[in-house]
């Protein structure tokens, strides 16, 4: 019970010293608002970024085209053959006839051309459409689908793909790495922030350890007081991340220029984004103050 009284105490303490110190907690959290919002910011791009990555990734279609010659069972034997292959996704079967009428309507002039084509004069091909599970082995699921009997051609975009593999991974590792050191960078601001109010009370710190106080009941207010300036310094970066991020979705109907470039949906992404921020806030001001003071108290 006495280590709860404390710890309430603490809290009272807290929350007295940072409107009695008013110009200083201010600093503190003022620090500490413009770097979360930055931090805030660099997660919101970098997560958009790797979602864009795997919409992109997951629409790369490989498209099978089917000797003519095939009948309905050889594509059923085909279609088995390919799911078989340990990187299929999903795989959809196309008949020439679906591909004319497809072709027909994209276009008025190819409309007009193919809409007295008859069954038995349609050259197109029956393809199948497939997705596979890990990009990084298209070209060899590729391969394996051309050995396949009354298989023609598959087509996959070889060469661009892997370059958007290799753009991609890198994309994701610098959005990964930029992150990291926007963290590192914010902990280190806000903490030497921190050390700088801490700093203008040492006498205050000086006099409690003089009556006695132990070094845990001396830390435990300054510790708490830094999670509260955390708390209180995460709240504008948490209204402004989630209503400008819900806002940012609704201007631009949740893409960026094309389809294909998909915004990652508000919910519940803005309420992990807020819990972040707000536990980035708290420990970093809890640990600010447990250094700052640690410091002082020589221990």
């Amino acid at each position: 019970m006495k280590i709860f009284r404390m710890i309430g105490r603490s809290f009272r303490d807290a929350f007295k010293s940072v409107f009695r110190n008013i110009s200083l907690s201010f600093a503190s959290i003022s620090c500490i608002t413009i770097t979360l919002i930055i931090v805030a910011l660099s997660i919101i791009a970098s997560l958009n970024v790797n979602n864009f990555a795997k919409v992109i990734k997951h629409d790369v279609t490989m498209v099978v085209f089917i000797d003519n010659a095939a009948t309905s069972a050889d594509l059923a034997k085909i279609e088995t053959s390919i799911k078989d292959l340990d990187n299929i996704d999903s795989i959809e079967l196309k008949s020439k006839e679906e591909v004319k009428n497809e072709m027909a309507a994209s276009s008025d002039k190819l409309g007009s051309i193919m809409k007295d084509w008859e069954p038995k004069d349609n050259p197109l091909k029956d393809t199948f459409l497939v997705k596979v599970k890990k990009l990084e082995n298209i070209k060899k699921t590729a391969e394996d689908i051309t050995k396949i009997d009354k298989v023609v051609v598959v087509d996959y975009g070889e060469g661009m793909v892997e370059k958007l593999i290799t753009t991609f991974n890198a994309v994701e590792k610098v959005a990964i790495v930029a992150v990291i050191a926007l963290v590192v960078v914010t902990v280190f601001l806000i903490v030497n922030t921190i050390k700088l109010t801490i700093f203008s009370r040492k006498r205050e710190i000086s006099i409690m350890r003089l009556v006695g106080a132990s070094n845990f009941s001396i830390k435990t207010p300054f510790v708490v007081e830094g999670m509260v300036l955390g708390i209180i310094g995460s709240i504008i970066p948490i209204l402004l991340t989630t209503y400008g991020y819900l806002a940012f979705y609704k201007h631009f109907q949740g893409q960026l220029f094309s389809p294909l470039i998909r915004l990652i949906l508000p919910e519940p992404f803005i309420y992990y984004i807020a819990g972040a921020i707000l536990i980035v806030g708290m420990l970093v001001g809890m640990i600010g103050s447990y250094r700052a003071v640690q410091k002082y108290l020589k221990v």
